[in-house]
């Protein structure tokens, strides 16, 4: 099984613009689909990952009229990995906006890694505007996560953490994220952009059950890394904005809405038991586990869930049937 034999078939944006949602920023959005299908909104990865034409790909064209758009920060918004003006709030808000300016009432929220933290966070703020959720690869922004990425990875991953934790100074490797946001928070090009390609990278060879080194590779690409480098970190060291066990302890909000949760069993950026403690507090959900995948979304066994699943709710409206 390929993930063409699974995601529907490529798809071209109906529309395309760019919203101004501050001074300092503007956001790429497109929308595919049909006009008069069920509305939904991408909610991208990172931060920082931005979209791609994939991304409409887990959507069935004539069922769905989705929107799509690059987070503030990320892919073709501007200015690329711009930390200022960025934060959790003002991310709820953007979306506020172009549901707003597409004149949708209600939409299906579907959202990957990051997307799934501001899926939920966006969801508690706005339960009203939701229609359910699809969620992949659960991250709830705890500090065992955070500490779990910097560290707990290398069991898995030894050279990759290496090669990582190698770019700063031994005497800094006791606190890598502040290493890191020294560097990446500078505005000297010389300093900033290798870091963002290491940290990227590290991500990217991580991401898959089966490494492959072009992963590696296309995160190392400057406009990748400085979406993710910059962004990551600058979340990573505010905890996301978000208070501890916020998404947890917030579940109240949606819990009547219909959900769907993804989750490859060998997840190593993302560990599995944080999709079970949110399967936990949302009763009514659906969990997946795909036991021959990681993290990425491109991996055919958690692709086939996600088609699965929107094509699931838009037959019934729901995902348990």
């Amino acid at each position: 099984m390929t993930l063409d034999d699974v995601l529907h078939p490529p798809t071209e944006p109906l529309r395309s613009g760019r919203l101004r949602v501050s001074p300092l920023h503007e956001l790429y959005w497109e929308t595919c689909g049909n006009p008069q299908g069920i509305p939904a909104v991408f909610l991208h990865g990172g931060p920082g990952a931005g979209i791609s034409p994939t991304s409409r790909r887990f959507f069935d064209a004539s069922r769905y009229h989705v929107a799509l758009f690059d987070q503030r920060g990320a892919g073709r918004s501007t200015p690329l990995g711009e930390t200022r003006e960025n934060d959790l709030p003002s991310l709820i808000a953007d979306i506020e906006r172009l549901r707003e300016l597409l004149g949708f009432e209600r939409w299906l929220v579907f959202g990957g890694s990051w997307g799934s933290t501001l899926a939920l966070a966006y969801a508690q703020a706005h339960p009203e505007r939701c229609l359910g959720l699809v969620l992949r690869g659960i991250w709830l922004v705890s500090q065992e996560e955070l500490h779990w990425w910097l560290y707990g990875m290398r069991n898995n991953f030894p050279r990759e953490w290496e090669a990582f934790a190698g770019h700063v100074m031994p005497a800094e490797r006791g606190d890598l994220l502040a290493a890191y946001c020294r560097r990446m928070e500078s505005d000297d090009p010389a300093l900033n952009l290798p870091a963002a390609r290491a940290w990227s990278r590290y991500e990217g060879s991580c991401i898959a059950l089966r490494p492959d080194p072009v992963n590696g590779d296309n995160f190392e690409q400057d406009a990748v890394a400085l979406g993710i480098g910059r962004l990551e970190s600058h979340y990573f060291k505010h905890q996301a904005f978000l208070r501890p066990n916020q998404l947890l302890d917030e579940m109240a909000r949606i819990r009547h809405l219909p959900a769907f949760i993804v989750h490859g069993r060998y997840d190593v950026i993302c560990p599995l038991r944080y999709a079970y403690a949110l399967h936990d507090a949302w009763p009514g959900s659906v969990l997946q586990v795909i036991d021959d995948a990681g993290h990425t979304s491109y991996e055919p066994g958690i692709a086939q869930a996600l088609v699965q699943a929107t094509d699931r709710f838009a037959r019934s409206g729901r995902f348990d049937q």
